[in-house]
């Protein structure tokens, strides 16, 4: 099974800094706000070894553009694959609740 590096953009890396401040400055939730940039960590490195996983992204920004998707909570971890360099390139995280 090929291993596949992750890279994370500085749109995405600040989109979860972003998370991670609303969180912790508007609900004042510390705990709250580490857990959700855990699971986005966790979700992210999983694509090392299974990249595939994620549906083809349909709709929306990024669509139909060999974009892939993940969920996490009410987020959507948008990314695309790099075959040549076996690299993971997260692209943006946003905000998703409702959409889909």
């Amino acid at each position: 099974m090929d291993k596949y590096d992750i890279k994370v953009s500085p749109r995405a890396a600040s989109d979860i800094d972003e998370v991670y401040c609303y969180i912790a400055d508007v609900y004042k939730d510390i705990g709250a706000a580490e857990k959700h940039a855990d699971l986005f960590e966790e979700a992210m490195l999983s694509l090392g070894t299974l990249p595939y996983r994620g549906a083809e992204r349909r709709t929306g920004a990024f669509a139909n553009k060999g974009y892939r998707q993940i969920f996490v909570n009410n987020f959507t971890i948008v990314y695309r694959i790099d075959e040549q360099k076996k690299w993971v390139i997260i692209v943006t995280v946003r905000y998703s609740a409702g959409s889909f």
